[in-house]
C-alpha cells in the first residue's frame, strides 16, 4: 500500500463535477463540514474493474444526505458515472472508491441554510483492511466505552461524518490496548457492531446471530452476507444479542466493504477459533464479489 499520506499523493479526484489533480482537492478551513460534521461518505469497493453494488452505496449516499437535510447536486446516474471515472483516471481495477458531501464556507454557525453541498469522489488501491496475520487467526475486539446512540438522540441510518469520531476513540483504545478493532454496544448495553463493521456469531445451534440494525447502519455487505448465508442453507437470526451471551459463540466474524469477512479471534478475554462457518463465508463472498479473477 502507498505509505504516502492522503494529501500528497499522485492522480485525480472528482470535485464538484471536475477532475483536479489530487494534491489541489482542498476544502476552506471554514467548511461547515469540518466545524459541525454536517457530512455524509460512501464506501466502496472496486473488483477487477467492476464497483460492487455501486447502485446500492449511491442509493444510501443520497438518502445518507437527506437525513441530514440536503440534497446532492447531481443525479445518481451522475455519481456512478463520476465513480467509475475517477477509478479509470486514476488506473484503478482492484480498489477503494471514496465519495463524500459537505456543506461548504457561505455560512459559519449551527445553521447553515445557505450552504453550497461539494461533493467529491476519490480512489486508490487498498488490498487488505487488516493484516494477513490478522486475518488467519482472527482479529481482536474489545468492548468500547463509548456507545452506538438512542435513534432518538443522532441520526443513527445515515452513514454521516460526525458519527464516527466514537469509533475513532474506540479504535484508538482498542489498538493503544493490543487489539486490532473494538466491539460496540449500543445505548441499551446490547451488542452492535465493531467500529466500521457489522458483526455475525455462531453458537451450537449451527444459525448465524447478528444483532438487529435499529441504531446502526444496516450495512450493504451486512445483507450481502445473509443473503449468501442463506443460499447456502444457513438460517440468519436477527435479534438482541447480549455481552453476556458471546462467551457461548463458536465462531465470530465481522463483514464490511473495507473489511469484507473478516474473523474474530478474540473479544476481550473470549477466545474463538475461525472455524467452518467462517471459512464458508469468506470464500462465498469472495466468490460473489469476483475477487481475483
Amino acid at each position: 500500500m502507498n505509505e504516502l499520506s492522503f494529501d500528497n499523493r499522485d492522480g485525480l479526484i472528482w470535485v464538484n463535477g471536475e477532475m483536479i489533480p489530487w494534491r489541489d482537492a482542498n476544502l476552506h478551513i471554514l467548511s461547515h463540514g469540518l466545524h459541525y460534521g454536517s457530512g455524509v461518505f460512501e464506501g466502496e469497493r472496486m473488483y477487477g474493474g467492476k464497483i460492487f453494488k455501486l447502485e446500492e452505496h449511491t442509493e444510501r449516499f443520497f438518502n445518507s444526505a437527506r437525513i441530514l437535510g440536503f440534497e446532492i447536486p447531481y443525479s445518481m446516474e451522475d455519481i456512478n458515472a463520476a465513480s467509475m471515472k475517477v477509478c479509470q483516471a486514476n488506473d484503478i481495477i482492484d480498489g477503494y472508491i471514496r465519495p463524500i458531501a459537505w456543506r461548504g464556507s457561505e455560512m459559519m454557525g449551527v445553521s447553515a441554510q445557505k450552504n453550497r453541498i461539494n461533493v467529491a469522489i476519490a480512489a486508490w488501491g487498498w488490498p487488505s483492511y487488516f493484516s494477513p496475520e490478522a486475518l488467519m487467526k482472527g482479529i481482536g475486539l474489545m468492548t468500547a466505552q463509548w456507545r452506538r446512540p438512542d435513534p432518538a438522540t443522532a441520526p443513527v441510518h445515515a452513514k454521516a461524518t460526525g458519527l464516527y469520531m466514537i469509533c475513532t476513540l474506540s479504535k484508538h483504545e482498542a489498538e493503544k490496548q493490543g487489539f486490532e478493532d473494538a466491539l460496540m454496544l449500543d445505548w441499551r448495553g446490547l451488542v452492535a457492531e465493531a467500529t466500521g463493521a457489522n458483526i455475525f456469531f455462531s453458537f451450537d445451534d449451527g444459525k448465524l446471530h447478528t444483532p438487529v440494525p435499529d441504531c446502526f447502519l444496516d450495512g450493504i455487505t451486512r445483507k450481502t452476507v445473509i443473503e449468501i448465508a442463506k443460499s447456502e442453507g444457513l438460517e440468519v437470526i436477527e435479534r438482541s444479542i447480549k455481552p453476556d451471551e458471546l462467551h457461548e459463540a463458536n465462531e465470530v466474524f465481522i463483514t464490511g466493504t473495507a473489511a469484507e469477512v473478516t474473523p474474530v479471534g478474540r473479544i476481550d478475554n473470549m477466545h474463538f477459533v475461525p472455524g467452518q462457518i467462517c471459512r464458508r463465508m469468506m470464500a462465498a463472498y469472495e466468490h460473489a464479489v469476483g475477487k481475483g479473477k
